[in-house]
């Protein structure tokens, strides 16, 4: 099965060189020295191989049973999961107030990357849990905080969010989950959910589920939504544990991938809920958790790419196969690697560029958090209008990307023994949860183009053209200013298309979401790119660093500004096509 070696290295680059944390005046980053931060990362990697890549193949084998009511998890699951409880991995950036380290989010994006990589599956009860935590922090009681949140830091008790039923999935303003008021201020909740990661298991004494309902007086669609805390356990007022609620599994989904995680159905049949935030405005607090998922998806598309990418480098290398065109690279063997083909290398290329030009822009996209929680507004609409494209941009191409690695095992590559068919599967899911790419692309054209004006995306533009500004006069950053620059110009046209087209054609628009959000992705990591070798360049210039590593770094980000950027000229055509094309067939003639 594949191994896994977390990349401190590039991790390190980003964070000491790219985005200089210490130099950002952030609460917590100036203490995020490089000595600290490799630490946490070389230790999580040592968990992250030694623990957890090796039940990744175990929990795909075994999956989960429901065993009389309750959800086992695969063989080792329990004892790795303490392991990363007793680490104190849990509460790596949750507030101290409430048990938690109090590190930066950026810190718990790059560990949160090795984790997944190593094993999405398992990675997920944690996941989940941070969501529903945060929710809670952001919208819940003083007195509801101090209750759920300690063990929910230390996973103790995990945490879910119950949102789809069985006849509405992203309209969810057609759920019939009901909530009816009890004299003592709870509330009894009524109804199914479907698709809920981690519903049930046996890794914690409880779980919190974050369930969506309909309350009296609340009003059709989603403006009558209430969000409610339902425990598995109720939990006493001084924070033991009482009665068994009324909640139950009803069973658990077969699915393509992540058999190591619990997909439930949950039914609710009258169990005792408390209101999280305000009545009628469950849509609010949850998209607090919605959100961070959706962030945390877009992390698993190019993680788990990053774990084939390592498999699929390591088997070009040393499985042998055909002769150079260009000569005999390995005279002494019956064939030359498969490394020395241009298709191949240009399959590995594919992956790597994506990949570390995805890791850059989630690490960015965690210090636009953490610097909207310190209260900058311009972050804060920043990442709303990247949320989208984190989320299906990177689950897209990262997907395409686990297959190309799985491509270059050959045969070997849909041999469960050899673990890319696994990766191929669990990557796929991530296209489709936490609202599917479609959706992602429609919210993006549809809702955060015009936002607030459209100040958020004139402000990224003008983010472009600030970095292709700042490498003028340096010969060697043309490669990735000039073809940034053409990007960012087509990006802009096609937002003005919309923009045209948006009131009196809305489904010319709407045709072309997808490519648009293709489109967008590209033009972020083309500006990743540039500054990742703005970076490498001026370490070389000062001596500083390995050569070797920052000459890759450059030659992998000349690669994708040549090979990969110019695909926004085909996203903009198809863009500018319009709607005719698309809606031309009729409905009867599928």
């Amino acid at each position: 099965m594949p191994a896994y070696a977390a990349p401190v290295a590039d991790m390190q680059f980003l964070l000491h060189r790219v985005l200089k944390v210490r130099d950002s005046g952030l609460p917590g980053h100036d203490d995020l020295d490089p000595d600290f931060t490799g630490q946490i990362l070389t230790e999580a990697g040592r968990v992250a191989s030694e623990v957890l890549a090796p039940l990744n193949a175990v929990g795909d084998r075994h999956g989960c049973r429901l065993d009389n009511g309750v959800v086992r998890t695969p063989p080792g699951f329990d004892a790795a999961f303490r392991t990363m409880k007793d680490g104190g991995w849990t509460a790596l950036d949750c507030d101290p107030a409430y048990g938690g380290q109090g590190l930066p989010c950026l810190m718990g994006t790059a560990v949160g990357e090795i984790f997944v990589s190593a094993n999405m599956a398992f990675n997920m009860y944690q996941g989940l849990t941070h969501g529903a935590y945060s929710a809670i922090h952001a919208h819940g009681t003083a007195e509801q905080k101090a209750l759920y949140l300690p063990p929910m830091v230390r996973c103790d008790w995990t945490g879910t969010m119950n949102l789809t039923e069985p006849h509405c999935g992203t309209d969810l303003g057609m759920l019939r989950t009901r909530a009816e008021p009890q004299p003592d201020g709870s509330w009894r909740i009524t109804g199914t959910k479907i698709f809920i990661s981690a519903g049930d298991h046996d890794l914690a004494q409880n779980i919190i589920h974050l369930v969506l309902a309909r309350a009296p007086g609340g009003g059709e669609g989603t403006r009558g939504i209430s969000l409610f805390i339902v425990p598995k356990v109720l939990v006493n007022p001084d924070g033991t544990l009482g009665a068994r609620n009324a909640v139950s599994v009803g069973k658990i989904e077969h699915k393509m991938g992540i058999h190591g995680n619990a997909t439930c159905v949950m039914n609710y049949d009258g169990a005792t809920g408390f209101l999280l935030g305000d009545l009628h405005k469950g849509m609010r607090a949850m998209f607090t958790m919605m959100n961070e998922a959706r962030l945390g998806v877009g992390l698993q598309g190019y993680a788990v790419a990053a774990a084939a990418y390592q498999a699929a480098a390591a088997y070009a290398k040393d499985r042998l196969q055909g002769r150079a065109v260009t000569g005999v690279a390995n005279p002494d063997g019956p064939a030359d690697p498969l490394i020395v083909h241009p298709d191949i290398r240009r399959a590995l290329m594919d992956q790597r560029s994506l990949v570390e030009g995805a890791r850059a822009l989630t690490f960015w996209g965690a210090t636009l958090i953490d610097r909207a929680r310190a209260g900058d507004a311009a972050a804060e609409a920043a990442i709303s209008l990247l949320t989208p494209v984190i989320k299906g941009f990177l689950t897209d191409r990262g997907f395409d990307c686990t297959v190309q690695a799985q491509q270059v095992f050959g045969g070997h590559g849909y041999v469960e023994d050899w673990g890319m068919s696994q990766f191929a599967r669990d990557a796929r899911i991530a296209m489709i949860y936490e609202g599917a790419n479609g959706i992602q692309a429609l919210d993006l054209v549809g809702r955060k183009l015009a936002q607030d004006g459209g100040r958020a995306m004139m402000a990224f533009l003008e983010t472009i053209k600030a970095e292709v500004r700042a490498q003028a006069g340096d010969d060697r950053m043309a490669p990735f200013a000039e073809p940034l620059k053409t990007a960012s110009k087509q990006l802009q046209q096609a937002a003005m298309f919309f923009v045209a087209q948006g009131m009196t054609r809305p489904a010319a628009a709407l045709a072309g979401s997808t490519d648009f959000l293709h489109l967008m992705g590209h033009v972020c990591l083309g500006l990743m790119w540039t500054r990742m070798a703005r970076a490498a360049l001026d370490a070389l210039d000062a001596g500083e660093g390995d050569a070797a590593f920052l000459q890759a770094k450059l030659a992998t980000g000349r690669y994708y500004m040549a090979r990969q950027l110019p695909a926004c000229t085909m996203h903009l055509a198809r863009i500018e096509s319009g709607a005719d094309p698309v809606m031309a067939l009729p409905a009867e003639a599928f």
